[in-house]
């Protein structure tokens, strides 16, 4: 087994993250424990963090820390946890929106298109939808609205009517079923690209990724203590701009809602107009950060 998971903007997040040694935190996407372990690092014996990750296979990560808790659960009901742990709010949230390397790099999850392994794609192997019910399932209208909104995908309504096609014979059950049936509309110079952006759709669908980070950004608003801090580390264009937009207008779509007064109703302000990136050096050591942006937010 692949390391865990290597912790992206690392420095860069927690920095601008923890400004209270005392103070109250939490990490929303507690994965490999990496971002953890740094804010702890930081913290005085007062200092308290919780952490989310509904993925059981994080609990094998979990620092020996008295200060420490995790929570089993999607980080969508941050606010509940808040509410009964930590009325007076906290001083800082922090979200990694990757896919941990464990779970691409851990065949039989079925994350990744480089192994031969069951379509499933659960971040929460409790769950009930996996990747082989959205493509047996779904009608071909829904299939192409998936790939081209979650994955972007160009030829989405192609994709779509291979995989109609592929399971009319037979049920398509594994990873190397998928890459069959919509071999045809896979690009010469850019096949795994184009097979990323579909396996991304699909993992999106089956987790509720993009509701989920819609709730999440509502219930970390309410969260915070005034002058808290919101971080958050996306990885494509659909997390950025929804997190972008709720930091700027307050709601994940981007729209310009302003009362009599011409005010807007968001509850936070950016800390950084432009998202920070990764340096070179991050990059070569990790090329799974190449996409990643840091955007940061305060509670006013």
């Amino acid at each position: 087994m692949s390391e865990y998971h290597n912790p992206v903007l690392l420095k860069e997040s927690v920095d601008a993250l923890v400004l209270n040694a005392h103070g109250a935190y939490a990490d929303a996407t507690f994965g490999g424990g990496g971002h953890s372990r740094e804010i702890l690092s930081r913290l005085s014996e007062k200092g308290r963090l919780m952490a989310f990750d509904r993925d059981a296979d994080a609990a094998s990560n979990i620092p020996d820390d008295s200060r420490f808790t995790l929570i089993h659960n999607n980080f969508r009901f941050i606010h509940n946890y808040v509410l009964r742990d930590c009325p007076d709010g906290l001083d800082g949230i922090l979200a990694d929106l990757g896919v941990s390397s464990h779970q691409f790099d851990t065949a039989q999850r079925g994350f990744s298109f480089r192994f031969s392994a069951p379509l499933d794609m659960r971040m929460n192997v409790q769950g009930t939808k996996t990747a082989v019910d959205v493509v047996n399932s779904y009608a071909p209208e829904e299939l192409e609205k998936i790939l081209r909104i979650y994955g972007e995908v160009d030829n989405a309504r192609r994709m779509a009517t291979l995989i109609e096609s592929a399971r009319s014979k037979a049920p398509i059950l594994s990873t190397d079923d998928l890459d069959n049936a919509i071999a045809a509309a896979l690009p010469a110079n850019a096949g795994h690209k184009t097979l990323a952006k579909v396996y991304q759709a699909l993992r999106i669908e089956v987790n509720d990724e993009m509701r989920s980070l819609q709730k999440f950004l509502e219930g970390a608003a309410e969260s915070l203590r005034k002058g808290g801090i919101l971080a958050v580390i996306t990885y494509h264009s659909l997390e950025d701009r929804m997190v972008k937009n709720f930091i700027r207008y307050g709601n994940a779509c981007g729209d310009d809602v302003r009362d009599m007064f011409g005010n807007r109703s968001t509850a936070l302000e950016a800390v950084n107009r432009k998202p920070i990136v990764p340096a070179e050096e991050e990059i070569k050591g990790n090329t799974r950060a190449r996409s990643a942006k840091l955007r940061i937010a305060r509670k006013i």
